[in-house]
């Protein structure tokens, strides 16, 4: 198997997609094959997924990219496993599942997020974490069933994330890893578990349901011969536990290249905007908001801020757009308007609209967190037109980024960019306009199974050190630095002000209006 050792295979399981994409040593994406997976959700807020079901899609993708590659199981060197954050996957004895997953979205402890974040001890927890309590955490999930559903936690051996599960099947390992315990029930420091956050959480009772942390770039497990024997994969294959999804996406996108820090920004329907850090460089809020996540790079981590409505603020928009020409028999398609919107960007006058993105029915979560914030334009004149109201939502998307950016501290020197919206010239404009900075897109595909693989190429020796395999796996795929002009930088940074300024004052007619 040795000398025809020359992929590896990185597992992605998303929430609603589960991915295995196949790369050269080198990096170099070949195949991939993917798998569309499935969750549940409930009128009490519950929102579920089958741990069978989940590794039954694991084994349908390998199957799958298998498929695509001849003689596959000799060609694999390692493999690498990520998947979607937060959650609690509960598994008991005989290494069997204890219920269904209680995923990301699931809003069920809601009322002991209030209820601890209120307590004095939720601020020592945060200073540990460096994470704001919210209810997609295990820690919130595991803290709401010990005291509304105890006998989940009781009969459970150890309390796992998805990709911790999938690892477990493909090894017989039960482990995480320091990015998940880092923001969940650790410190970003020791990237160890920390029994302040435990006492915090009132979970101390419940330490046994942890399991042992394990760095993937430095140790591996054998698959074993029943995995092996059900994917279609080699027995004792290396298998490497990646880091949770949202940093392996980032690493494959470029939030470090050249031995430096950057940072990088997913404008999709939500935004997520991550920046590289040495650890005492990180800056704390006082609101209690984002994450600090670990990254595979000894002494570096990530600080997080997500806000809730990305592009979705300018799919409601030209969905307005759509709904009047359908009243005149004119029916056009959502892609078609969208493919406009770079002209009409173009087309308008910069002016002093503001607009704050919040059209999510949930409200927003960073770097405030308010779930009756909502949208609303200001500065609007009767020589406004419908390209202008577009250019002013473009420009709310920069706005909300650097507002994202602005509460971890300095402004980034740099953002790589990704997701559909990167396409966009009028975007990438606004976002180097708004951060008064360079932005790069990362053409990389499948960045988090390239993230985790990158991880799995330095276990194996393949590479020195990250740093090394980032120069072969990410800045290739980096695009030229664009960068806003003079007066649109000047410009973006006083509309920022009102921007900042008309938040903060908004803020109590938000409650008014949701009869709070």
């Amino acid at each position: 198997m040795a000398e025809k050792a020359d992929l590896i295979i990185g597992i992605d399981a998303g929430t609603s997609v589960m991915k295995a994409v196949a790369f050269t040593l080198a990096g170099n994406q070949i195949a991939s094959a993917s798998v569309r997976n499935a969750y549940n959700a409930g009128d009490d807020g519950s929102v579920t997924q089958s741990l069978s079901g989940t590794w039954a899609d694991c084994v349908a993708a390998l199957r799958a990219l298998s498929r695509k590659i001849n003689d596959l199981s000799r060609r694999v060197a390692v493999i690498a496993v990520t998947g979607q954050g937060d959650g609690t996957w509960l598994v008991g004895k005989d290494n069997r599942p204890v219920a269904d997953a209680w995923l990301w979205l699931d809003a069920r402890a809601a009322p002991t997020v209030v209820r601890l974040s209120g307590l004095e001890a939720d601020r020592a927890r945060f200073e540990a974490t460096g994470t704001g309590l919210n209810t997609c955490q295990q820690g919130s999930q595991m803290a709401h069933m010990d005291r509304h559903s105890p006998e989940l936690l009781d009969v459970a051996e150890v309390a796992m994330h998805c990709k911790d599960w999938l690892y477990l099947n493909l090894t017989g390992v039960r482990a995480t890893d320091p990015s998940e315990v880092s923001f969940t029930f650790g410190n970003f420091r020791t990237r160890n578990y920390d029994a302040v956050v435990l006492e915090a959480l009132g979970l101390s009772h419940r330490r046994k349901l942890l399991p042992e942390v394990l760095e993937g770039t430095q140790t591996t497990h054998p698959l074993s011969a029943e995995a092996a024997s059900t994917c279609g994969l080699a027995a004792g294959t290396p298998v490497c536990l990646g880091y949770v999804d949202m940093v392996m996406t980032a690493l494959g996108a470029g939030i470090r290249s050249g031995g430096e820090n950057a940072a990088c920004s997913a404008i999709g329907s939500t935004g997520v905007h991550l920046r590289a850090k040495a650890v005492g460089d990180v800056t704390l809020n006082d609101e209690k908001t984002g994450y600090v996540i670990t990254l595979p790079i000894p002494g570096i981590v990530t600080q997080v801020q997500t806000n809730m409505g990305a592009t979705i603020n300018l799919d409601w928009l030209l969905q307005i757009g759509a709904d009047l020409l359908a009243e005149f028999g004119v029916e056009v398609e959502l892609n078609d308007l969208i493919a406009r919107v770079d002209h009409w960007f173009a087309s308008s006058t910069p002016s002093d609209i503001v607009y704050h993105p919040y059209i999510s029915e949930a409200g927003e979560r960073g770097p405030f967190v308010d779930a009756e914030a909502r949208a609303n334009f200001s500065g609007l004149s009767s020589r406004h037109r419908y390209p202008d109201l577009v250019r002013a939502v473009i420009e709310g998307l920069g706005m909300a980024t650097r507002d994202c950016y602005a509460a971890m501290g300095a402004l980034p020197p740099e953002v790589r960019i990704s997701g559909g919206a990167a396409r966009s010239r009028a975007l990438r404009q606004i976002l180097s306009a708004a951060i008064d900075a360079p932005v790069r897109v990362s053409s990389r595909e499948e960045a988090g199974a390239a993230g985790a693989s990158m991880m799995a190429a330095v276990a194996i020796g393949a590479y020195r050190n990250m740093d090394d395999c980032i120069a072969d796996w990410v800045t290739p795929h980096l695009g030229d630095a664009e960068i806003a002009g003079e007066a649109d930088t000047e410009r973006m940074q006083r509309l920022f002000k009102a921007y900042r300024t008309i938040r903060m004052g908004v803020a109590p007619a938000w409650g008014i209006l949701a009869n709070r």
